[in-house]
């Protein structure tokens, strides 16, 4: 069987930041407009992202994954630069995300994300290419399945939350997807377990429970800015929870350079095999891989 190359990318945090107007810095954009301009304007950069994407083009994958942050304060301005910018990658088609925590990170736009991106995540059973999670998607062996952890916090919180009709809907597809033989992929922006309480997914132990009864092949998240992995109890071996740095990141501090994930993954007798490459930027804006290795 041939493999199937998947690619992952998360947090492009694109840049540059519109000029928002003075009506939209109240709360919680005020303190992260002042974060982007006093720190995150110097390290999240354009010309990173455009570098990383065109090696990830030229490794040929036959599914790319983004796993949310696609804005940065949700300001009306920023969700049809983020729409142009996925289209400039790639048709709805060949290309599946999930939101992010920024992605909904005020009440008045959190609706944006479904409105501007929802093609791009809607199942493939969607009436009319309405995007609501979890969905699912069937690309050559792969089940891709998206999950929403985006939910508006208050100032100072990156939390997320999928709460129990998802949680009671995800229980439900993985379910009916147990007799499959399917690479199954679980999409979201949090990261399962995390030691930040301010940047935790709330009801990570309900999730984990799930999974733990009903399983899945490989979970992929961002939101750390960070390469990590990660592995959860499964019902017949553990499962790999991977997360990878800001697509547009420059290092700094103890934040690695933009990378991506490069899954290949094949039929191997009765069992799966994927292997992981990682490629990621350096100091000269050269992607290079960075490492390999077999995770199923």
């Amino acid at each position: 069987m041939t493999a199937f190359a998947l690619a992952h990318l998360s947090d492009p945090h694109l840049p540059p930041l519109p000029a928002p107007r003075l009506g939209d810095l109240m709360g919680k954009r005020a303190l992260g407009y002042f974060n982007w301009t006093r720190n995150r304007h110097k390290y999240q950069r354009r010309d990173v992202l455009d570098a990383l994407v065109s090696d990830m083009h030229g490794q040929r994958p036959d599914h790319i994954a983004i796993t949310g942050d696609f804005v940065n304060l949700a300001l009306e301005a920023e969700f049809e630069p983020a729409r142009a910018w996925l289209e400039g990658i790639g048709s709805s088609d060949r290309i599946t995300i999930v939101p992010g925590n920024h992605d909904a990170y005020v009440r008045a736009t959190q609706h944006r994300f479904v409105e501007a991106l929802g093609h791009y995540s809607a199942g493939d059973d969607a009436n009319g290419g309405n995007a609501t999670f979890p969905s699912l998607r069937r690309r050559g062996p792969l089940a891709l399945i998206g999950v929403s952890s985006a939910v508006p916090t208050p100032p100072l919180m990156a939390t997320g939350w999928l709460g129990e009709s998802q949680l009671a809907a995800l229980d439900r597809l993985l379910g009916a997807l147990s007799t499959e033989h399917l690479f199954r992929v679980l999409l979201i922006h949090h990261p399962l377990r995390s030691d930040v309480r301010i940047k935790r997914l709330t009801d990570s132990d309900a999730l984990c429970a799930l999974l733990k009864r009903r399983g899945v092949e490989l979970v992929l998240h961002g939101h750390d800015h960070v390469h990590s992995t990660m592995w959860i109890d499964g019902p017949d071996r553990a499962i790999p929870a991977i997360g990878v740095p800001s697509a547009s990141a420059l290092a700094h501090g103890r934040y690695p350079a933009a990378a991506y994930n490069l899954f290949s993954i094949a039929r191997d007798g009765n069992a799966w095999r994927c292997e992981q490459a990682v490629r990621g930027i350096d100091g000269k804006l050269q992607v290079r891989q960075l490492s390999t290795t077999r995770i199923v």
